[in-house]
């Protein structure tokens, strides 16, 4: 199992230069970060509804860093993190109203 990346093989003396105005493809760095900002909107997404019912107090903060994270790094799914945002803050003032009805932190049906 190897931890760390191969090292790049160096450049031989009568290596071709590319032309500057080819295409270049994405590099696998980008495309993975653009991966993960989607699954965090998803996850935002889900965590947020599933607050909604359960454990509100630790789900609708964690959606909402999700979603942050996931629109500052520019994900495609933009829909569902602003969702899970919406639903993050929706967790929390169902808990807030939800203590000052019951007077206490846990709720049930």
């Amino acid at each position: 199992m190897q931890l760390t990346a191969p090292a790049a093989p160096a450049a031989a003396p009568h290596a071709t230069v590319t032309d500057p105005a080819a295409p270049r493809t994405a590099p696998a760095a980008s495309r993975t970060g653009a991966r993960d900002a989607d699954g965090m909107a998803v996850a935002s997404f889900i965590l947020g509804l599933l607050g909604l019912l359960v454990l509100n107090l630790f789900l609708g903060p964690i959606a909402l860093v999700l979603a942050a994270v996931a629109l500052g790094r520019g994900t495609t799914r933009r829909g569902r993190a602003v969702l899970g945002l919406a639903l993050g803050v929706a967790d929390l003032v169902v808990l807030v109203a939800l203590m000052q009805a019951d007077h206490t932190v846990s709720w049930s049906f």
